[in-house]
């Protein structure tokens, strides 16, 4: 004779736990993997983020003092772009950080003359001014005196709030200055700045970066230190 008996109810029971034990480990398994797929995301746009804004900064800096007419009195006052500069001996780098942590009002403000022309601000870009900004731990650019002010260019608060990046030389232990200048014999003059801008010969950047959101597992930010060394060439050749 054919049993027909069904599943008893402790039966039932012990699949039904076996059933959600695996679909509890299927979930966290997929969440696991969603948290790391975004972790690795983010810490991969901070990172480019932080290596194109370094190949930028290192372009433009390494363009000051171009002046291929060699035309006298070019340059400009750094925060008054229409006004002749009182520095003109400082040529195209008119200011530059005077506090050995870089966490001053200004970080560098370089020009040129782009277009040849014998004149600044007649094109786009030929005053730059690259701020760090360490309350809000980002760099800020700010181009031919842009009467907005200084914009975001890497890392801090972005308009609608977010935030991606870090810039962290200011909290580093030690601090990590953003640029250090040298002399043609290789002898570090940020502290003597502004005063030995007539002597620099050579300029080190460093973007010390980390990820806003703490990596899952660690509960810690992810840190890099990217960095390069730029010689302006145009201001090393005495005008």
């Amino acid at each position: 004779m054919k049993n027909n008996r069904g599943f008893t109810l402790p039966e039932v029971l012990v699949a039904m736990a076996v059933g959600m034990v695996i679909l509890t480990a299927i979930y966290a398994a997929v969440i696991s993997g969603q948290r790391a797929s975004g972790s690795i995301q983010r810490k991969v746009t901070t990172f480019q983020d932080a290596r194109a804004a370094l190949e930028l900064m290192a372009t433009e800096i390494q363009m000051a003092s171009y002046n291929p007419n060699l035309t006298t009195g070019i340059w400009r006052a750094a925060n008054a772009c229409n006004t002749p500069s009182g520095s003109q001996n400082n040529r195209g780098i008119q200011t530059a950080a005077v506090s050995p942590y870089n966490i001053g009002p200004y970080g560098i403000t370089i020009e040129m003359d782009i277009d040849g022309s014998g004149a600044l601000m007649d094109h786009t870009d030929e005053i730059i001014t690259y701020i760090y900004d360490a309350t809000n731990l980002r760099i800020t650019r700010q181009a031919n005196c842009d009467p907005l002010g200084p914009q975001p260019f890497l890392g801090g608060p972005l308009a609608d709030g977010s935030i991606t990046t870090r810039v962290v030389n200011a909290i580093t232990n030690p601090v990590i200055p953003v640029f250090r200048y040298f002399n043609g014999s290789g002898t570090d003059i940020t502290g003597s700045l502004p005063g030995g801008i007539q002597d620099i010969a050579r300029i080190e950047i460093a973007l010390v970066v980390e990820t806003q959101d703490f990596e899952p597992g660690t509960n810690q930010r992810r840190r890099m230190i990217y960095s390069t060394s730029v010689i302006p060439r145009n201001h090393v050749v005495k005008q």
